[in-house]
């Protein structure tokens, strides 16, 4: 049990105890489906937390050449790579640390493929694909949104593949379950079934949130042995982000004032959404506060309102059964997935600091940040 009066503020904490629970889980996946599961850096990238990750997932997916560089030197592998656009200054670099390198466009194969022939070391090469069909509603998140700017379509392939595409990877899903993965496949097969003979990989990419409640794994299970039975060529790959770290950690922030406008209470925070929880904003989602309620008939009802300038960075109302005081602890839960690696410094503001409550119930500061890290940001 964490003891928040431990914890700075603002904070993110990481909890190991759960953090294990869902590698446990995903390991479990993994090996009973025969399938390869890697970590998308893209919603998790705290890296001294990858010692153990390592323990039960030793892969990992980058989107840049930071994220390439962070997985040969903190997860001691190569990358599996995607990018929506490489350029000739930078494709050296993604060479350097990748072992898989997914194009977003056969015109960017095309250019690229030659060089990966001049490496002494293999790297298995292949195309973006859109199935054309995603359960993703929010268009932000949408990859396959009409116009969207990701993946080849089938319409778009020749008869025959280029020399040199080894894999197919495709990416439909947000925060989904086994069953939105079970309509992806069949649009997958229906458009792409004649070239996934020939190939040695399919990298479903993310969204697979099974550790979720809720989630049927058993189907998934199922879903991935069904299909590697139809094309034993294949080596499947699922590359979920959120799965990793969900509901392995919180945010801790503190109340620094209270005012009141036209009846509305507003708690003003030491964090701020724009700044710390920007999908908040995005989505838009209402993130749980520990110890707030339901009921909405109690009087102390308080809007939350962020540090910064910015006139929408709030979010409400959330309703509590005691009257909040300037000095107490709010406590966002579920915030260490894409959270973390989103913050910004709009406003000069400072990321909250990085921590890990361990197994025997220490606290470990992981990283703080100050003064310095803004203006080196700037320079």
């Amino acid at each position: 049990m964490i003891d928040f009066n431990q914890i700075p503020s603002p904070c993110y904490v990481l909890e190991e105890c759960k953090l294990r629970k869902n590698l446990a889980l995903i390991k479990s996946v993994k090996e009973r489906a025969g399938i390869d599961i890697i970590m998308a850096f893209k919603a998790f990238a705290m890296w001294k937390a990858f010692p153990i990750i390592r323990e039960y997932i030793p892969f990992s997916t980058a989107s840049s050449v930071n994220e390439a560089q962070l997985a040969f030197e903190e997860m001691k592998s190569k990358a599996h790579t995607f990018s929506p656009a490489y350029t000739d200054e930078n494709f050296e670099a993604f060479m350097k640390y990748s072992s898989h390198i997914t194009f977003n466009s056969l015109s960017q194969f095309n250019h690229f493929y030659p060089k990966t022939l001049q490496k002494n070391e293999k790297i298995s090469c292949g195309i973006r694909v859109n199935p054309e069909y995603s359960e993703v509603e929010t268009e932000l998140y949408n990859p396959c949104a009409p116009g969207t700017r990701f993946g080849v379509l089938s319409s778009q392939l020749p008869e025959s593949l280029p020399d040199g595409i080894e894999g197919f990877h495709f990416h439909t899903l947000c925060e989904s379950s086994s069953y939105d993965l079970e309509k992806t496949l069949k649009h997958v097969d229906e458009k792409f079934g004649k070239y996934l003979p020939k190939l040695k990989w399919l990298n479903m990419g993310g969204g697979h949130l099974m550790t979720r409640k809720d989630y049927d794994t058993e189907h998934l299970i199922k879903l991935l042995k069904e299909f590697n039975n139809k094309y034993p060529n294949l080596k499947l790959i699922l590359e979920p982000g959120s799965a990793f770290t969900w509901q392995t950690g919180e945010l801790v922030s503190t109340i620094v004032d209270i005012v009141e406008n036209h009846g509305i209470k507003t708690a003003i925070l030491d964090v701020s959404f724009a700044c710390h929880m920007p999908d908040c904003l995005e989505m838009p989602y209402k993130p749980v506060i520990r110890g707030a309620v339901e009921d909405k008939k109690t009087e102390f009802c308080y809007r939350m309102g962020g540090n910064s300038c910015l006139s929408g960075d709030y979010i409400g109302d959330w309703y509590f059964n005691r009257e909040l005081k300037i000095g107490d602890k709010i406590i966002f839960e579920d915030m260490i997935h894409y959270t973390t690696v989103k913050t910004n410094m709009f406003n000069g503001i400072s990321h909250p600091s990085l921590a890990m409550w361990s197994m025997d119930d220490k606290f470990i500061l992981l990283r703080s940040f100050g003064y310095e890290d803004y203006k080196n940001r700037m320079a």
